[in-house]
Formats: C-alpha cells, structure tokens, sequence
C-alpha cells in the first residue's frame, strides 16, 4: 500500500469547525435552554467574584446547618425578631482570620439572641437568657481549636444566630461571634 492509497484523516481544524457547526445548530434548535444555563453561570459568577450575598430571592442550603434545603430571600419584610431565620455575610473577625474563605460568604441562621439578651456558658453549654441555645464543640472537623462564646450581653446593632445542626458554624463560638445587624441582608423563609 502506497502513502497515496492511505486513507486521510481530517486535521483537527477540520474536527473543531465541525464540532462547532454541530453546537451552532444545537444552540439554535435549545436557545431557551441554553438561555437559562447562560444566566445560571452568570449569577453563579457574579456571586463568586462581586458580591457574595444572594441575588435572586432563592438561596439553597447544601449544610446540615438548618433542615431547609431551598429558601425565599424576603427583602421587604419589617423588623427582625427572635427565631426569624436570617441571611447575612459572615465578617467574624476571629473568623476572617482563622478561616479567610468564609469571608462576605452568605450565611442563614435562626435568630435566637436578640440586643439586651444575655448570653452564659457553663463549660462547653451555651445559654441565651438562661435557655440552652448550643454545645460548643472543642475543634472543627479538620482539627482546628473552637473556644466557646465569652459570656456578655447582647450589645445593640448585634444579634446571635443559631443553626440547628450541632455542627453548625455559628454564634457560639468566638471565631464566629455575634452578627452585626448591618451585615444582615433580609429574613428568608423555608420553602421545603
């Protein structure tokens, strides 16, 4: 068999164009498809690389932090209350240092201590106005050291936040501490 009887193979610029054709055609036929993953990618990368805090009012919960899996963010709802579930940006001060990748990340907690509130730990057991609210647990999964909360009151403009789960990064421990009101975006609320 000579060089000229050999079958050719196209050349990759010849595989990229058809390739290219062929996902033209497919964007054409599914643009409504291709509509929505287009505006899922740039909200994903606007949260990503703008601004952290939720821009669409559904925010879903991958943690075992609360019980909801998918939540409306309400921004127009009045005042907060004791046991509102909240969103906010995480800006702990210990936090930011011991745990940079948390920081402006949005977060959603229960709202269990409120400015005037006291909050005492007996050991690793925390207590908000006397009601166990927590266990602080004594390190991270990946072996980092969690100091518990120091006993105060509840200054104004502060809150302190609650998940459900007892793994929860919350205000029961210093690194997290309690959540300035202004960093508190909206109230959400459990759509299952």
């Amino acid at each position: 068999m000579t060089a000229a009887a050999a079958p050719r193979r196209p050349g990759l610029l010849t595989w990229w164009a058809c390739g290219a054709r062929s996902l033209r055609q497919d964007v054409l036929r599914r643009w409504w498809l291709y509509g929505v993953l287009l505006a899922i990618w740039t909200l994903a990368l606007v949260r990503l690389f703008v601004s952290h805090v939720p821009v669409l009012p559904v925010m879903f919960n991958w943690t075992p932090s609360l019980p909801y899996s998918v939540v409306y963010v309400d921004y127009w709802n009045g005042p907060i209350q004791r046991g509102d579930l909240v969103v906010y940006r995480f800006t702990g001060e210990a936090g930011q240092r011991d745990y940079p990748g948390l920081k402006e990340q949005a977060f959603f907690k229960r709202v269990a201590g409120m400015p005037g509130d006291t909050v005492t730990v007996a050991g690793r057991e925390v207590f908000v106005n006397g009601i166990l609210v927590g266990h602080a647990k004594t390190h991270t999964f990946d072996r980092r050291p969690l100091q518990p909360i120091a006993p105060t009151v509840i200054p104004p403009g502060f809150l302190y936040v609650q998940g459900t789960s007892p793994d929860s990064f919350d205000s029961r421990y210093r690194n997290s501490g309690l959540v300035p009101l202004r960093d508190v975006q909206a109230k959400v609320r459990p759509i299952f």
